[in-house]
């Protein structure tokens, strides 16, 4: 499944100025044969914009979600995105997936913030793993942080996900995230990754891009540098298995042994 990651911060501040940056992008996903584009954590918003975050959160089914689809199904590819969603009073850092007909597949709350800025603004979500199907592969979704946690990852590991869908915005100093660790990531847990980051300066935070997507042998199919950017690459699903079948990680796991892990 060809696949575009679109690196950038977009406009902060202004939904509908996203919206245009992300209809741009569809078309010209869609035009070089992508069936699924990624934004960014917190695309649709902005990330660094404080207080605008609560006014600005709109519920997984809200006139943003409505205007993604209309992208999705006009462009006829599917696209994931980053978003602030409000439910009642809560607020949670998501990430939804639209598919190429308009359809929601699925909707992820982040479960591990980051730091007093996400904490101050966000509620935590409860729901480790999240999948669709999509394209004959089994798409889970997390966001940023939570790729950091080896357990995550293992655990859409163990419920088959083939394709990690990780919008972020990953800064400075910590590249090495995007540069090492999604790599391993993909290579441990036999699946691919899409890393999708926010680039250059927000607020207090510095973007770092470096926006990826790593498959099951570690190797980096495609890498964005530090400016804005749609790269492409493709999530092979005949190589997947042919990996898996060459890997044993998953097979020898001895899950008795790991109780004190929790």
């Amino acid at each position: 499944m060809r696949t575009a990651l679109l690196q950038s911060s977009g406009r902060p501040g202004s939904t509908a100025e996203n919206l245009k940056v992300l209809d741009d992008a569809a078309g010209r996903a869609a035009a070089a044969g992508a069936r699924l584009l990624v934004a960014p954590e917190m695309f649709l918003t902005g990330y660094a914009i404080g207080d605008d975050i609560a006014r600005l959160a709109e519920p997984a089914d809200g006139d943003a979600a409505d205007a993604v689809a209309e992208i999705a199904g006009r462009h006829g590819l599917a696209v994931a995105y980053g978003y602030p969603e409000r439910d009642g009073e809560t607020v949670f850092n998501s990430a939804q997936l639209i598919s190429a007909d308009g359809t929601r597949l699925a909707n992820y709350r982040k479960t591990h913030l980051f730091g007093c800025f996400e904490r101050d603004h966000f509620t935590p979500g409860e729901q480790p793993v999240v999948q669709a199907e999509l394209d004959g592969l089994t798409v889970g979704i997390m966001i940023c942080y939570d790729v950091e946690f080896p357990e995550n990852v293992r655990a859409h590991a163990l419920a088959g996900t083939d394709l990690l869908l990780v919008p972020t915005a990953q800064m400075h100093p910590f590249q090495f995230v995007a540069e090492s660790l999604v790599p391993v990531r993909a290579w441990e847990n036999q699946m691919y990754v899409a890393y999708v980051n926010r680039v250059g300066p927000e607020g207090e935070f510095e973007f770092v891009g470096l926006s990826t997507l790593a498959g099951p042998d570690g190797i980096a199919r495609a890498r964005a540098g530090r400016a804005e950017q749609l790269v492409f690459a493709d999530a092979d699903p005949a190589f997947l298995a042919a990996s898996r079948e060459a890997n044993p990680y998953l097979v020898d796991r001895r899950p008795g042994l790991y109780g004190s892990l929790v």
